[in-house]
């Protein structure tokens, strides 16, 4: 959060900096046409010239090449509820934190209770590491920390109550999210993510 905060306090003095150079920049004088303008508009009447965007490189994420069976074997499905299985329909839903792993190449799953219908979804990713600071930040203030997830700092896990709870892990690279009707609260998702964090591969 300390990071955070100087990164949002060097924002506002860069911004009040660029007030200051605006206002003591002199006009031209009437009557008199600057060499750069002359060159930017070509001849008399002709479009101005438009500069070219340079791109921005940008970060990849590393594919996550885990299956579902990795991510939570059937064993460990089993004791957790023996009603679950795999849901063979599953697909991540557009503007959730399951599909945004799923576009930065991660493993996404989901195992359904045939009794009553609840959906597990869990997600894996291993963002951009430009990324994964702003994640972290988001997640401590939309959630609640939970330490029984893992040993901070190696281990980070947040849980946001709602129709469906949300868990948020960060361990190393990698971004754990796990979503279900049938997590209430943080302890109800307690021994699913403690199997899943430890099928992760060291990072």
């Amino acid at each position: 959060m300390q990071q955070h905060t100087a990164r949002t306090l060097a924002a506002l003095a860069i911004a009040a900096a660029a007030v200051t150079l605006v206002g003591c920049t002199s006009a031209a004088k009437p009557g008199t046409t600057s060499s750069s303008s002359a060159q930017a508009g070509g001849s008399q009447g002709g479009p101005a010239a438009t500069p070219t965007p340079t791109p921005t490189a940008t970060v990849p994420p590393t594919p996550v090449t885990l299956t579902c069976d990795q991510v939570l074997t059937a064993d460990q499905v089993y004791a957790y509820n023996p009603n679950f299985s795999k849901d063979p329909g599953y697909a991540p839903t557009a503007g959730t934190l399951e599909k945004q792993v799923a576009d930065w190449q991660g493993v996404t799953c989901a195992w359904k209770n045939q009794t009553s219908g609840d959906v597990v979804q869990i997600a894996i990713a291993m963002p951009p590491s430009d990324k994964l600071e702003g994640l972290k930040n988001t997640a401590i203030t939309v959630a609640q920390p939970v330490p029984t997830y893992g040993t901070p700092p190696q281990v980070e896990g947040y849980f946001k109550p709602g129709t469906a709870g949300q868990v948020q892990v960060f361990r190393g690279k990698y971004w754990v999210v796990a979503e279900s009707t049938a997590f209430f609260e943080p302890g109800d998702a307690a021994p699913v993510m403690q199997s899943v964090l430890g099928n992760l591969p060291a990072s």
